[in-house]
């Protein structure tokens, strides 16, 4: 269902088409990308940075000289094959280096960029006629005319038609001189085709309120409607009204860790102005405990940009939605929330940048996403080098894989989410959660939701049981190696769907997503009238899965006496089978018995004056995609269950 925004699909400033090549002899490959060998014209050639909308076909000739360009390189830093190989050891529970995680400036020294390289590619740029706008640990912003850009990379700037609009692009890949000896990672900026990152959220606009109409249930199953038709042999339950912390918490194996002594940051575009105020109202009146002085802070940029194309008041929720998930889950954690200037992918990375270079924060939840087909190498390489930092200092990013399922209904072709499609983040996919009176855990599906409307006469769903209208991201990447910590968990007619070599398959892990047994958050929105007024509503999206598992994350490392996890991947494969999970299934109770709850909805979102809607939503429904006994591309190996916290006691 989407009641607002749903399916994220999100940011960038930058191709990229990943490269992943293998480690050197002994590593199972976590790929990392790298420019390429240099050429017979003395050039490192930087793959990726020619998209593949860039055809002969939508060619419409040269780019203006004089048009500008704005664009950003990417500095390898001083050891990148080195980088990947030591992010790999330290989150290996299998190597002796595991856990032995370096300091932001210890890791800075040994991986990061040498004063010389950023002399030597600044020199370079400037020579070339750009002018250097910006700088940081890991990049150098230019701009400059299409002349200069052409000079600098080697390579003529083109018009080409995409999606009925015109945008410049490379006509062949971008190099740099061979003289950097490899300092240039990549370029981002070269074309100007939009690349907008949207969250991954089942939620209603949070700018004009929004209001679930009842009747619900209180827990799963609590609430029955005699008077209306059966489905599945059976009369159906209503909706819960929102699961809240307490629920969570019991559900996931919580017990008595509150997440104290761990920071989780979350990082979203933009920032809700009420956060604060709206977080404090939330805990009081849902039964969390109420925030201490500091345990909510947030870091955001001197100014926004790119405003209305990525609808920044629609972020609003997300933020809100992160900050009261991870607190009510872990109640005791600090909460660092890092916001971009913009939805676009170079703002986005500077936030993730921001949790790396100050080591901000243990465990990173990023609710964000956008479809496989719109990443490209060169912004691929980008993010995986600051998730290969936050490695080797001990910090972990866990992604929402996505609202959409296998993606066809949205995009047409069958494909996985990303940043989740990285091989160095974990990925969250989503299930369907009934918690029982006493709040006890009764079972999960994966989410997948098809939608049934109430007959005019009452007597039956209309078109039983309906169409797919939403469910949880997975499936298997069509750019990115199977890391080594899938191969013997992941069956090979998934990894192996695209081809004879396995691939990366989303997602690793899952928690609750489905909005119809969501999540109650409470947020400040808009009256009809113009005025303010905090309200509560369900939720769901894998962008509610993200922040229940970094804030289970959070309880697990507490029961490790505060030390990091870091990458968890391997940790998380390497417990798969045991009871450290729910072996979740699209029909938990046995073969032949589907699930489904009813909902009764305002027409006008807000109020009975237009009436309402009764619909039932079927569960476990997620397009192509299956949960199934053992390793799925809807849930991965399962959820937390009752032994996953304590699993990681050292």
């Amino acid at each position: 269902m989407r009641s607002r925004r749903s399916g994220a699909r999100r940011r960038r400033a930058g191709l990229a088409v990943t490269v992943t090549l293998p480690l050197a002899a002994g590593a199972l490959a976590l790929g990392t990308p790298v420019a390429g060998a240099a050429g017979h014209d003395g050039r490192d050639a930087l793959h990726g940075t020619k998209p593949q909308w860039a055809t002969q076909q939508a060619d419409r000739g040269s780019t203006k000289g004089t048009d500008r360009v704005t664009a950003r390189v990417f500095l390898a830093g001083r050891d990148a094959k080195g980088l990947a190989a030591y992010a790999r050891a330290v989150s290996d529970p299998s190597s002796a280096s595991y856990g032995k995680y370096l300091s932001a400036d210890r890791a800075q020294t040994r991986f990061g960029a040498t004063r010389e390289q950023v002399s030597a590619v600044t020199h370079w740029l400037t020579g070339a006629g750009l002018k250097v706008t910006g700088q940081d640990r890991r990049s150098i912003s230019v701009t400059g005319t299409t002349a200069a850009a052409e000079q600098a990379f080697a390579t003529d700037l083109h018009n080409y038609r995409k999606g009925g609009h015109t945008y410049h692009a490379p006509s062949r890949t971008a190099s740099a001189p061979e003289s950097l000896h490899g300092a240039v990672l990549t370029v981002t900026g070269l074309d100007n085709a939009p690349h907008m990152a949207q969250h991954h959220t089942q939620l209603p606009p949070p700018g004009p309120i929004f209001r679930n109409s009842g009747p619900f249930s209180s827990y799963y199953g609590s609430r029955t409607d005699k008077s209306l038709p059966s489905a599945y042999g059976a009369k159906q339950p209503y909706a819960v009204k929102g699961y809240t912390g307490k629920q969570l918490r019991a559900a996931y194996g919580a017990g008595r860790r509150t997440g104290k002594g761990v920071t989780v940051a979350i990082t979203d575009a933009y920032a809700s102005p009420t956060i604060a105020a709206d977080a404090r109202k939330y805990a009081d009146r849902n039964g969390d405990a109420g925030y201490t002085k500091g345990q909510l802070s947030q870091v955001l940029p001197k100014k926004y940009s790119h405003i209305e194309e990525c609808d920044a008041a629609g972020w609003y929720g997300e933020e809100t939605l992160d900050v009261e998930a991870v607190h009510a889950v872990a109640p005791e954690s600090d909460i660092v929330y890092v916001g971009g200037a913009s939805c676009m992918d170079d703002d986005l990375l500077d936030s993730l940048g921001k949790i790396v270079d100050g080591r901000l924060a243990d465990i990173v939840s990023n609710s964000w996403g956008d479809i496989e087909a719109n990443e490209t190498p060169d912004v691929a390489a980008a993010y995986d080098q600051i998730f290969q930092m936050g490695a080797v200092e001990g910090i972990g990013f866990y992604f929402s894989s996505g609202d959409n399922g296998d993606e066809v209904a949205n995009t047409g072709t069958k494909q996985v989410d990303t940043p989740a499609n990285s091989a160095w983040v974990t990925a969250v996919g989503g299930t369907a959660l009934a918690v029982g009176k006493g709040d006890k855990y009764l079972w999960e599906t994966g989410w997948g939701t098809q939608k049934a409307n109430l007959a005019a006469d009452g007597g039956s769903w209309q078109d039983f049981p309906g169409a797919f209208t939403s469910g949880a991201g997975g499936g298997t990447s069509k750019t990115v190696a199977q890391p080594f910590y899938q191969r013997g968990v992941v069956p090979n007619e998934l990894s192996k769907a695209n081809g004879g070599t396995p691939m990366r398959t989303v997602p690793d892990i899952s928690a609750v997503a489905d909005p119809n047994t969501g999540f109650l958050v409470g947020q400040t929105q808009s009256l009809p009238d113009g005025s303010l007024a905090y309200d509560e509503y369900r939720i769901g999206g894998t962008s509610l899965a993200a922040p229940v598992i970094a804030g289970v994350q959070a309880l697990a490392q507490e029961a490790r006496h505060g030390v990091a996890i870091g990458f968890a991947n391997p940790a998380i494969y390497q417990r798969y089978g045991t009871s450290a999970y729910h072996d979740v299934t699209d029909h938990p109770l046995g073969a032949g018995r589907d699930l489904a709850v009813v909902r009764v909805d305002y027409v006008n979102g807000i109020d009975a004056s237009e009436g309402t809607t009764t619909s039932l939503r079927s569960l476990g429904k997620d397009s192509s995609l299956h949960a199934v006994v053992g390793y799925d591309d809807v849930t991965g190996v399962g959820t937390p269950g009752r032994g996953y916290v304590g699993s990681y006691r050292p």
